[in-house]
């Protein structure tokens, strides 16, 4: 079913590009798979990082993020996922941030779901907010007000520790709603 999966994904014609994506945190068990799918698609089979499966004990307690695609409105495809959770009072940590590839220049989707998990984090009294990030996506986070606090080897790939700027970020309290972007492909 996973391999089905990742075919139906990769068959998306080219064209396609839904009205609007919702990010929110995920409610319903069928987001919940597919966001887990596409981290193994990412993770596992894209970039080769796991073997199999990249879930981990931190899943059992972080909350999941997930940006969906919406037709007429209707949320139809997991396109985009993070997750969070609490390490210790007060401390957060993001990490897993997985977009499709076939959408990664549709509607700021990382972008998104990075100002989503840090904002909704901030409304359950986050007063630091850190994320190990592959070293290719440093200029991105930069952009968004994260600053790097430390280099480190995770994974056997080059990763930043980075923490956001909280003020940039103000609290969400309604992530099960969550955002909309647009579509806009970037240029």
């Amino acid at each position: 079913m996973f391999c089905e999966a990742v075919d139906e994904l990769d068959a998306l014609p080219i064209a396609f590009t839904p009205a609007e994506y919702r990010v929110k945190w995920a409610t319903l068990p069928w987001e919940s798979n597919e966001a887990y799918a596409l981290r193994r698609a990412v993770f596992c089979v894209e970039q080769g990082i796991f073997v199999g499966d990249d879930r981990d004990e931190i899943d059992t307690h972080a909350k999941l993020l997930v940006a969906l695609s919406c037709v007429a409105g209707v949320p139809e495809q997991v396109v985009g996922t993070v997750r969070i959770h609490e390490t210790e009072p007060h401390v957060w940590l993001g990490s897993r941030l997985a977009v499709h590839a076939a959408f990664r220049s549709h509607g700021k989707l990382g972008s998104t779901l990075i100002r989503l998990a840090v904002s909704s984090a901030h409304a359950l009294g986050c007063e630091t907010f850190l994320a190990h990030v592959q070293s290719q996506n440093v200029p991105l986070f930069r952009r968004l007000h994260w600053q790097s606090v430390g280099e480190e080897m995770l994974f056997g790939r080059a990763h930043h520790l980075m923490e956001a700027e909280l003020a940039h970020y103000p609290p969400c309290f309604t992530p099960e709603s969550g955002l909309v972007t647009s579509s806009r492909r970037r240029s």
